[in-house]
């Protein structure tokens, strides 16, 4: 066992974990890491030769390697795993010590967690991390919450392994308690949004239009160079050249039109649901898996519902240029309505989340880093109070010049009978929260009517209730 004492430490050595030790070990901290699977160990051994890294199966080595008061950062699986890590752990520490949880924890679990572990005197940061294995090993976005104090021990450490934007690391403490968890949960949320709305485009230029692997990987491309550019769209224009090893053709052509969730896409709905804060382009992303997991089904439906899918037979570069602007529209609603709710859960959770932070460090190293995180953080730099993105001027003006792009895609959808589920809410959503007027006055009376909940005026304050004729 070596005498050297390691500035962190790692628990759960899989592809993620792995990564992360190399990153902060190629920045000059030095890491020991720990898994119980002896392959995994051997793995760090192998990668990190001649570094300042550790690898052990066996967890008092990994305790008795560490500099005091101890860091140590957990990447497993959500749920139970952490909970028996942790209880692996506490026997071992000691006051001052700090656990960080770095997977997708449920925001009101890491909750519980912390209160229970700062009640034995130790430190707890819940931290979201961004960017998958290639981030990890190369720089992701991080999204530290819990104690700023004990964030201030570990930030060289993450400033130094985080991606980068013109030299700003993708990293800040965002806030107490779960903060930072609940912020990664609404990234996914938007990160299932914006991959919905990739996807249907890809179905309007591939079965509406007719676009080979080929063309569709050059206009992907194009269209990273544009307003639209992101991650996201960066890696869409690489998987339609991606051949596949085992047959003649395109590795895209060969996969199963089914694509499952890991639950927290599910979870920013459920919060924008129970704070009452519209999110339904996130909410219909969610759906879509769902309804895609339903493959007999469908296919079922099919036969007793039958849709032949029409061919656009219109100007191939018109479509292009009508579904980027809608692209981006629907982007930037998916953004507004994912920022919305991280606006009002800083409110009712008093996280004091500041949102130009939030855009700041997800420009780089996350999944959905993209160009127009640029103009969301300026807008926030405008206003810190701004409650929705569509009410930024700047931003609004660009919507208006691209929202008939959109509207015109949904009609051609409609048309060719592909839906675009995605898009069609988005333009929903925009045109109801720019009406001044909607309906539900008709819902309030129906209410009243079969309930007796009564109603609200708009000639004088007060609630009413009706006995309506019948």
């Amino acid at each position: 066992m070596t005498t050297e004492k390691f500035d962190i430490a790692m628990v759960g050595l899989g592809v993620m974990g792995r990564n992360l030790v190399l990153n902060i070990a190629d920045h000059g901290f030095s890491v020991a890491g720990y898994d119980l699977d002896q392959e995994k160990v051997e793995a760090l051994r192998q990668e990190g030769a001649g570094k300042p890294v550790l690898a052990v199966t066996a967890l008092a080595d990994l305790i008795a390697a560490l500099k005091q008061p101890r860091a140590i950062i957990m990447l497993v699986p959500a749920g139970p795993p952490v909970d028996a890590v942790i209880r692996d752990l506490l026997p071992h520490l000691s006051a001052g010590d700090l656990i960080i949880d770095g997977g997708n924890s449920h925001f009101s679990d890491t909750d519980l967690r912390a209160k229970e572990v700062t009640s034995r005197g130790l430190g707890y940061l819940g931290v979201g991390i961004s960017g998958g294995a290639s981030g990890a090993r190369h720089g992701p976005s991080m999204m530290p919450g819990g104690s700023a104090s004990m964030y201030a021990r570990v930030r060289p450490i993450f400033e130094a392994a985080a991606a980068k934007v013109d030299g700003d690391p993708c990293v800040t403490f965002l806030g107490p308690r779960s903060a930072g968890h609940y912020v990664k949960m609404v990234h996914n949320g938007i990160e299932y949004a914006i991959m919905q709305l990739i996807a249907e485009t890809y179905d309007l230029l591939n079965r509406g239009a007719g676009l080979s692997n080929d063309q569709l990987a050059e206009t992907y491309a194009q269209w990273n160079d544009t307003d639209v550019g992101g991650f996201l769209v960066e890696i869409t224009a690489h998987i339609f050249r991606q051949p596949d090893d085992r047959s003649c053709q395109r590795l895209i052509d060969v996969i199963l039109d089914e694509a499952k969730q890991k639950g927290t896409g599910l979870w920013t709905s459920q919060e924008a649901m129970a704070l009452q804060v519209p999110a339904p382009t996130i909410d219909m992303a969610v759906a879509m898996r769902d309804l895609s997991v339903l493959k007999e089904q469908r296919e079922a439906a099919s036969k007793v519902l039958p849709a032949t899918v029409g061919t656009y037979e219109g100007n191939q570069e018109e479509l292009k240029s009508q579904l980027r602007e809608a692209l981006y529209v629907g982007m930037l609603v998916a953004f507004a309505q994912g920022l919305a709710l991280l606006r009002h859960a800083s409110d009712q959770y008093e996280y004091d989340l500041q949102l130009e932070d939030v855009a700041r460090i997800w420009r780089g190293g996350c999944i959905i880093r993209a160009k127009m995180l640029e103009d969301i953080r300026s807008a926030y730099q405008r206003r810190g109070d701004l409650t929705n993105l569509l009410l930024d001027e700047p931003l609004a003006t660009k919507v208006k010049s691209r929202h008939e792009g959109l509207r015109a895609i949904v009609r051609t959808a409609a048309a060719l009978r592909i839906p675009t589920p995605g898009f069609m809410v988005s333009l929903a959503y925009l045109d109801a929260y720019r009406s001044p007027w909607l309906p539900a006055n008709l819902i309030q009376a129906q209410r009243d009517y079969f309930g007796a909940h009564t109603y609200e005026r708009i000639d004088r304050k007060g609630v009413f209730h009706t006995q309506w004729n019948t």
